[in-house]
């Protein structure tokens, strides 16, 4: 058995012995790869000589906010989407036993294919990056259109009332997570209630949709999954579209942005060419607002922040996460912006 971690916070051998008598056929060692970059639920890569899995599992420790690091309604969420034309790897199994890992975990089938930690798109040709948003705008479409309701999904949230409720909850997370006072999330905190549009939609949203969940095709500029289901729950459309766009608002320091970037010598299309593909794949004909936008970075805001009070606390899944948490207060005053019509 191999481990090419530094440090595991379980017992591998108790991870195999538990594999072995709940996955049929394994053969040869077992070996496990910890994917760093995350910020979220500890991710491993675990290969044997026939079959090669991921494990996402709960942090150990302390400090969690109540409803963070559900990996049982990652697992759900996944289960439920699996036959829906929405790319998602296929579940192995779900564990409950804390015992086996510290916490609780669940396996996928591993895909091989191309990830892209920026909206920039390093490595990928240029001629194709307007095909690979094109994917991306088509998944989240696909995504929105998927009836919740026939797959499983009623109760996975609340329908109706989405906004207000979700910044009811991230000022509740706010107040439990800050490090320290921000007069942008102060403000964003009072003006977001007085600005909910009235359209009520509700569809699956992803939570965190954007390009480094995605997975691309080996070499074709098409997405084969959706990863990373954490935040996932029923919620607006527009949400998730409008943090999907974050990245045209924010510079390369405030968490790996484009704004000031020349876009079309670099092969990516403008905010309004891809709000334009998604509006072709979804059949909307409203978009986002600075609302949505202002609401989306607030809520980005709060994670950030959590990630730095995990960091602080010592059990923050990124090595980067003290780097990463400080640049909440980047994206609250650009969320202040969007909210003021300069976003």
């Amino acid at each position: 058995m191999s481990d090419t971690t530094s440090k595991l916070e379980f017992d591998a051998a108790r991870l195999r012995g538990y594999l072995r008598e709940q996955v049929p056929g394994l053969e040869g060692e077992m070996r496990l790869e910890r994917i760093g970059g995350g910020q979220s639920n500890p991710t491993f890569f675990v290969s044997f000589d026939n079959r090669e899995m991921v494990l996402r599992k709960r942090p150990s420790g302390g400090n969690l906010l109540p409803s963070a690091h559900a990996v049982d309604r990652e697992y759900r969420i996944l289960n439920a989407l699996a036959e829906t034309g929405v790319p998602v790897p296929r579940t192995v199994l779900f564990c409950e036993d804390e015992s086996v890992t510290g916490t609780q975990f669940y396996l996928m089938d591993r895909l091989h294919g191309r990830i892209f930690e920026t909206y920039l798109l390093e490595g990928a040709p240029a001629h194709e990056r307007r095909a690979m948003y094109r994917s991306m705008a088509e998944t989240l479409a696909k995504l929105h259109g998927v009836d919740w309701n026939a797959v499983g999904l009623a109760g996975y949230g609340k329908p109706g009332n989405y906004f207000e409720r979700q910044i009811a909850r991230w000022t509740r997370q706010w107040e439990m997570s800050k490090t320290a006072e921000n007069p942008d999330i102060d403000f964003l905190i009072g003006w977001l209630p007085q600005h909910i549009p009235a359209n009520d939609d509700t569809t699956i949203n992803h939570g965190d949709f954007r390009f480094g969940n995605l997975m691309f095709h080996p070499i074709e500029p098409r997405v084969i999954a959706v990863l990373d289901w954490e935040l996932s729950t029923l919620g607006h459309p527009l949400a998730d579209l409008a943090y999907n766009c974050i990245p045209w608002h924010t510079g390369p320091g405030e968490f790996k942005g484009m704004r000031g970037a020349d876009l079309d010598a670099l092969g990516i299309p403008s905010q309004q060419e891809y709000l334009g593909y998604y509006r072709e794949y979804s059949g909307r004909e409203d978009t986002i607002t600075g609302f949505h936008l202002a609401f989306s970075m607030f809520r980005f805001a709060v994670i950030l922040e959590g990630i730095a009070a995990r960091a602080k606390a010592g059990n923050a899944a990124g090595a980067d996460a003290v780097d990463v948490g400080r640049q909440s207060g980047g994206l609250a005053r650009r969320a202040r912006e969007a909210a003021l019509g300069g976003g």
